[in-house]
């Protein structure tokens, strides 16, 4: 999400003392088979090989799902271009989907979860594979104290019915880590308190009903590293098994895969909480380049490659290296656009997604090849997330959506990365 230059730091610091943690397993792992051909097949459960089948085709398309009332990010213009870009390349797994942040009172608005599921079944009429995550992210305000607590989540947390609304109050670090840190009356919200995971579970199982198949949960390592970590994550756990428990029994396919922004993963005993995690690209500049060109190399900061914890999975299969995507993260823009600083998560003082709009379009198409071979050969649990539609701060105030659709006379918006990924994913030409 876009961050202002106070959150900027304090997203560098968690995720360095999320590294700082913990090294991480072996650095050379087993490595672990891609799946011979692609599966997309699943009830109830998902194996490792369809669950690589769908990282392996994961692309960032953020808000496909949300109507026009809704936009956070600004609107979309000629949406219908997604739908045949994503047909036309073959996308299995659409990220970010889906989202509010803050202005939590669009979930007291049917219209927002039923705009979700018309677009939805739209695309599954054309393609059943389809999964579309939605994301439930690191911030609360003070607005879900206008939102009534529904008789079903008390009853989900075997808790007497009450007549209220949510409270804001609750949902905040009993310390105060976290208050007003995305400006006043808000909060990253305390995952260990119950009322965080009631609005949590609130949200979940209105998208699920919704037809979304997977919940992104943002930055998961800063709602739990000051509370629910020395208990074990005994908060998310129960967290997370409500939400799975009602997806065995109301989901599409009876699963909803979860993911968080993590560098290395999360753990009780050796029980991973994930499905699957997922991590900025994390790209390093190559210094003195007169064209702003970046790396991806292993071990730079936190970057993930080769720190995915293995363990059990939540499929019940295990694992050395949780599998896991990187994509092209959005958070803002440095004090000094366009010079290099190895040190910081900016590159070349741009968010990811600003810094590959900024390139050429042959750059862009050069660097989406590198990247999708780096990333396997760093890592065989890693595959890059395609970059599909993503806002972008290529300028201070813009919210501008980088889109990599073919750009032409009737659809002016893109950045035409189309017929790259889909031959990378191995795709024909219609014609």
């Amino acid at each position: 999400m876009m961050l202002n230059k106070k959150m900027a730091v304090l997203y560098m610091l968690l995720t360095l003392a999320a590294l700082l943690g913990g090294c991480g397993p072996d650095p050379d792992p087993e490595p672990e088979p891609d799946p011979v051909e692609m599966d997309f097949e699943f009830n109830g459960s998902i194996s490792e090989e369809v669950l690589r089948s769908y990282l392996s085709r994961a692309i960032t398309q953020a808000e496909f799902c949300t109507g026009t009332r809704f936009y956070y990010d600004g609107p979309v213009y000629v949406r219908e271009d997604d739908e045949r870009m994503l047909l036309n390349i073959g996308a299995k797994f659409m990220g970010r989907a889906a989202f509010m942040w803050g202005d939590e009172t669009r979930s007291n608005d049917p219209g927002f979860f039923g705009d979700i599921a018309v677009h939805i079944d739209t695309m599954h009429a054309q393609d059943p594979d389809m999964i579309f995550q939605a994301a439930i992210f690191e911030i609360i305000t003070e607005k879900i104290n206008q939102i009534e607590v529904p008789s079903w989540v008390f009853e989900a947390f075997d808790e007497p019915v009450e007549s209220r609304n949510f409270n804001f109050s609750a949902v905040v670090n009993p310390n105060g880590w976290g208050a007003n840190a995305w400006g006043a009356n808000t909060c990253i919200p305390d995952v260990s308190l119950k009322e965080t995971q009631r609005y949590f579970y609130y949200l979940a199982r209105n998208y699920i009903d919704a037809g979304i198949e997977a919940i992104h949960w943002g930055q998961m390592m800063a709602m739990t590293d000051y509370s629910d970590k020395n208990n074990n994550y005994a908060g998310l756990s129960y967290l997370l098994e409500k939400v799975r428990e009602y997806a065995s029994g109301h989901a599409r396919r009876g699963l909803v895969l979860c993911d968080a922004h993590i560098s290395q993963g999360i753990k009780a005993g050796d029980k991973l909480l994930f499905d699957f995690n997922s991590f900025p690209l994390r790209l390093r500049e190559k210094i003195g380049s007169p064209t702003m060109e970046a790396e991806i190399v292993k071990y730079h900061m936190d970057a993930i490659y080769g720190r995915s914890l293995g363990g059990i999975t939540p499929g019940g299969w295990s694992c050395d290296a949780l599998p896991y995507i990187v994509e092209f993260d959005n958070y803002g823009i440095s004090d000094n656009p366009g010079e290099p600083d190895i040190r910081s998560h900016f590159v070349w003082g741009y968010d990811e997604i600003s810094w590959f709009a900024l390139q050429e379009e042959e750059a862009r198409n050069q660097f989406l090849e590198y990247a999708f071979a780096r990333v396997r050969e760093l890592d065989p649990a890693g595959y890059l997330q395609m970059p599909g539609n993503r806002v972008m701060s290529k300028s201070f105030g813009t919210r501008e959506r980088y889109r990599a659709n073919t750009k032409g006379t009737e659809f002016p918006f893109g950045y035409s990365q189309e017929e790259t990924i889909k031959r990378l994913w191995g795709g024909t030409d219609d014609e």
